[in-house]
Order: C-alpha cells, then sequence, then structure tokens
C-alpha cells in the first residue's frame, strides 16, 4: 500500500510518500515547504493568522499530492509550535473543516520516539546510538537500540526559536552570538550532563539543520538523499563551516552551495546548537541519517492496519 506521512514542524513542513510493502519503505519521495508555523510563537504564544492561512495552504497543496501519487492512508502530526501555541487547536479545525484531514499534535516524547524508529528503519545498528534532531522550534535527544529507547529528552532550544529570540543582525553579532550560545548551554546543561553519564560512542543527526550541514559540507549543487544518508561530517568542519556562517550576509548564505536559500537566516543558530552538544559530550563526529519521523510514523501507523 501507499502512504503520505506529512509533519507540520515549526519551521517547514515535510510530506513524505512511499510505498509499505513486508514492513520496507519502498519508492521514498519527500518534499518539503518553509512555511514557518513557529513563527513568532515564542514571543506572542499564538500561531498568526497570516501564519495559520499560510501552512492551510501548504497543507491542501500537500493532501492533493499525496492523493495523486494514490496515497491510500494520509497520516499527518504536528510538533513542537503547534503544542506550543495556544490556538494550535484552532489550527487542527481549520484544517479539518477546509481539507478533511486529521492532525495529531504530538508530544516531545512522541516526537523523539518516532525520530528513532524512522532511524532504526535506515540504519544497520545493533548498539547503542544517541540520535539528535534540531528543529525549529525544538532539539530531540533519543539514546536506545534495537531493542528500545533508554534515554528520551525534548528541550525547547531550535533553530527558529533562537534565532527569533538572539539573532537580530544581517551579519551575526559577536555578542547576541555569545548570548545564544550560553542560553543553549544552559537550557540543556542538565539533559547532557545525563547523556555523559552515558558514553555515548555514536551520534545520529536528522532534521533540516544537520541535513543541511551535510549538504554544505558536500557543496551539493542539488539535494541528494542518497548523497546525504550516512554522510559523516566531524566537528572540525561544523566549526569551519559556522565560523564562515557568521561572517557571512543574509544574501551570501542564500547563494551558499548546499543550503536552502529559506533556510538561510536560521541555520547559524541550528549549527550552533548541533556544536555544542558535541563539544560537551567530546564527539568527533555525527552521521547524517534521511529517514527520520516520517519514517516512523509511517513504520508505527502501518503495523497497527496489518
Amino acid at each position: 500500500m501507499k502512504i503520505g506521512a506529512i509533519d507540520i514542524g515549526t519551521n517547514s513542513m515535510r510530506l513524505l510518500v512511499c510505498d509499505f510493502i513486508n514492513d520496507e519503505l519502498l519508492n521514498r519521495k519527500k518534499f518539503v515547504n518553509t512555511t514557518r508555523i513557529g513563527k513568532g510563537v515564542d514571543e506572542y504564544g499564538f500561531i498568526s493568522q497570516e501564519a495559520i492561512r499560510r501552512n492551510i495552504d501548504a497543507l491542501k497543496e500537500f493532501y492533493k499530492l499525496s492523493k495523486s501519487e494514490g496515497c491510500d492512508y494520509i497520516y499527518c502530526i504536528g510538533t513542537s509550535a503547534l503544542r506550543d501555541s495556544k490556538n494550535g487547536d484552532d489550527f487542527v479545525r481549520i484544517a479539518k473543516e477546509e481539507i478533511d484531514i486529521d492532525i495529531e499534535i504530538i508530544s516531545g516524547e512522541e516526537e523523539s520516539n518516532l525520530g528513532f524508529l524512522g532511524v532504526l528503519k535506515g540504519a544497520n545498528e545493533n548498539d547503542d546510538i544517541l540520535v539528535i534532531d534540531i528543529g525549529g522550534g525544538s532539539t530531540e535527544f533519543i539514546l536506545g537500540n534495537m531493542d528500545g529507547i533508554k534515554f528520551s529528552k525534548s528541550e525547547n532550544v531550535g533553530a527558529l526559536r533562537m534565532t527569533e529570540k538572539f539573532l537580530t543582525t544581517d551579519i551575526v553579532d559577536n555578542y547576541e552570538f555569545d548570548m545564544m550560545s550560553e542560553f543553549i548551554e544552559n537550557e540543556i546543561r542538565e539533559t547532557l550532563e545525563s547523556l555523559k553519564e552515558k558514553h555515548i560512542n555514536k551520534l545520529v543527526g536528522i532534521g533540516g539543520t544537520i541535513t543541511s550541514l551535510s549538504a554544505i559540507n558536500q557543496e551539493l549543487e542539488v539535494y541528494s538523499m542518497e548523497k546525504i544518508h550516512n554522510s559523516v561530517v566531524t566537528i572540525d568542519d561544523i566549526e569551519n563551516i559556522l565560523q564562515n556562517l557568521k561572517k557571512m550576509t543574509l544574501n551570501d548564505k542564500k547563494s551558499l552551495k548546499g543550503l536552502q536559500s529559506k533556510r538561510a537566516d536560521i541555520i547559524t543558530a541550528g549549527v550552533k546548537i548541533l556544536h555544542i552538544i558535541m563539544e560537551k559530550l567530546e564527539l568527533r563526529e555525527i552521521i547524517v541519517s534521511e529517514y527520520d519521523n516520517l519514517e516512523g510514523l509511517i513504520c508505527l501507523k502501518s503495523k497497527k492496519l496489518s
């Protein structure tokens, strides 16, 4: 059967269409639209009417696309911005009225679990792995293996959230950058201290920040899931990219090979979150996965159908 899965994230909306046959995900196609439903949510507590309309229109397009691809089932989840906003339920209601699609607003823990399930689907790994998912509004930490999850935590630091909170100038201001870095460290300190006790050996990254980082590192002219999946980025690579990003104007970033122009304004904050995590955990490299919470969602839902 053919399945569609939609993730309404803080920064972008994503769609995965694939065939689910004998517990395998085949003919995977992914689509992304930078819809920024979380713009202003951290400051005002509400999704703006403009953001609601922009995301409803994008959701309509993804729903139509899923139908045109022949999907038998379409699943849809909402993450950080929808669960944090005071009017997330209004968005869910409008989507049901206008599109007849059910949106499940999931918790940080559920988001973590889906991401981990997706990573396992795309990996051949029996040992413990730590999965990091840096989104627009939050960052998920999931430690486990094929036997299950041992540790899971969602922290409210994300690329869009940190950019809106701290970075106000075109070329990044060093004082603002240092304030942001200190805030991130303080927010995730307890989580990182808990993880450090567990002696992590393998780090896997998912989400737009980390896949973009790999694309920048490879200087990809055209994004390729095959080239991104299982690619490795070292902390030295990250430090070099970060130093370059800090010196660039927004227009410079928009023309950077491997970086989607709509992600250019938030990439610096996202990369710094990852840099802090790797530095504090004393990890030298990260493996990038193109299997994430969308694959996890399809696996979870489809097993209930069979």
